[in-house]
C-alpha cells in the first residue's frame, strides 16, 4: 500500500529547507556535470575537446564556455592551456562516467515506463541532476526486473 503524500504546507520547516537546499546544490552542479560529460563525449568521439565545439554543442557563447572551463580547472576536473584541447583529470573522468551512468539509468527507467526514447533522452537531461542515489537504485531495480533478458 502506498503512503499518502505529505502536504507541503504541513511539512516541517526544516524538511522544506533541506529540500530547497538540495535543489539549489543540484542546480550548481548541473553545469559542471554537463560540461564534464560533454568533454568526455567529445574526446571519445573526436579524440579532443575544444572550447569552440563545447559552445556549439551547448548552444552558448564562447565567453560562457571560457568562464565555465576556468571553474572546471579550479575544481581540478580538467587540464586546459590556451590554444590546446581540453583534457579531463582522473577526477573529471570519474565524474563524467558517473554522470553518464546516472543518465543511462534514468533513460532506461523512463523507457521501461513507456516513454519514447527521444523524449526519455530529453527528460533525463533534467532529471539526472536531481535524482537521489536511493531513487537511482530503485530505477535500476525496476529496469532489471522489467528486462526480459535472462
Amino acid at each position: 500500500m502506498m503512503k499518502p503524500h505529505s502536504n507541503p504546507v504541513t511539512r516541517a520547516v526544516e524538511d522544506q529547507v533541506r529540500q530547497f537546499e538540495s535543489v539549489r546544490t543540484a542546480h550548481q552542479s548541473e553545469i559542471v556535470e554537463d560540461y564534464v560529460e560533454l568533454i568526455a563525449d567529445l574526446i571519445h568521439q573526436y579524440g579532443s575537446a575544444r572550447p569552440k565545439d563545447i559552445a556549439e554543442r551547448l548552444g552558448v557563447a564562447q565567453p560562457t564556455v571560457t568562464k565555465n572551463l576556468a571553474r572546471l580547472k579550479r575544481e581540478e576536473l580538467i587540464l586546459h592551456e590556451p590554444y590546446r584541447s581540453i583534457q579531463l583529470t582522473d577526477e573529471g573522468r570519474q565524474l563524467a562516467a558517473a554522470c553518464r551512468k546516472r543518465h543511462r539509468t534514468v533513460v532506461e527507467f523512463l523507457i521501461a515506463l513507456g516513454v519514447s526514447s527521444d523524449v526519455a533522452e530529453h527528460d533525463a537531461e533534467g532529471i539526472e541532476h536531481h535524482v537521489s542515489e536511493e531513487t537511482l537504485q530503485v530505477f535500476e531495480a525496476y529496469t532489471s526486473k522489467s528486462d526480459p533478458r535472462p
